[in-house]
């Protein structure tokens, strides 16, 4: 048995490693309880909070956050980091630990010519993005990976129609053909609205720019 003669005394070296080692089992048995309390904790929270989207059911980061920080406080720790970035994209990855030990990690790349948002927010954007894929991939999840905010954002980018009637709305010159607008997209905005909240919220942001813009223009009241 290796001792070690100190200061007048033995110190028992395998008694200590035992010791260490058991104190390194303990910790990530803790880690591991936490972390199946936890989602367990969110599968039993999902009802009435997610976010429907195309006929599927979707968390937002926010639910996966908070109830991450609700069963873990100060013992979580969420880092992230710019991996890469650009005047045309932007790469964030985001560490997951819980008692120091990394348990999860996401990453997320946002386009800054994607949408109207990504221009001045890709980065934010996409740490939101990175930080809800770490925590799904943690087990804070349904039965999808991607947040709400990543498919809305995903529909919003990729629907040419929304896009085509944010621009015809740009292009009104008068209050006949502000309503004549109204008509046309209004099962449009209806059908958005229904499908995808998030996707909606976004589209309602961009069409009041567009108006307060006309109004101050003077062409609707």
């Amino acid at each position: 048995m290796p001792e070690l003669k100190r200061f007048g005394a033995i110190l028992d070296l395998s008694k200590t490693n035992q010791l260490h080692n058991t104190n390194h089992r303990r910790l990530f048995h803790m880690s591991d309880d936490k972390l199946v309390a936890t989602i367990a904790d969110f599968k039993n929270s999902l009802k009435g909070s997610t976010i429907k989207i195309h006929n599927n059911d979707y968390a937002t980061v926010a639910l996966r956050i908070g109830i991450f920080r609700r069963n873990l406080g100060t013992a979580a720790t969420i880092k992230t980091d710019i991996v890469f970035q650009d005047d045309k994209k932007v790469i964030v990855k985001s560490e997951v630990f819980i008692d120091n030990k990394l348990v999860s990690t996401g990453l997320a790349e946002e386009l800054r010519a994607s949408s109207r948002i990504n221009q001045t927010s890709a980065l934010e954007n996409a740490e939101t993005s990175a930080v809800g894929r770490a925590l799904a991939m943690l087990g804070l999840t349904n039965d999808k990976i991607a947040s709400a905010e990543e498919v809305s954002g995903a529909i919003v980018q990729q629907d040419q129609t929304l896009t085509a009637a944010l621009a015809d709305l740009d292009k009104v010159s008068h209050i006949g053909s502000y309503k004549s607008w109204l008509t046309t997209n209004q099962k449009l905005m209806m059908d958005v609205k229904g499908k995808n909240p998030l996707a909606y919220a976004e589209f309602l942001e961009k069409f009041n720019k567009i108006k307060s813009k006309l109004e101050t223009n003077g062409v609707i009241q």
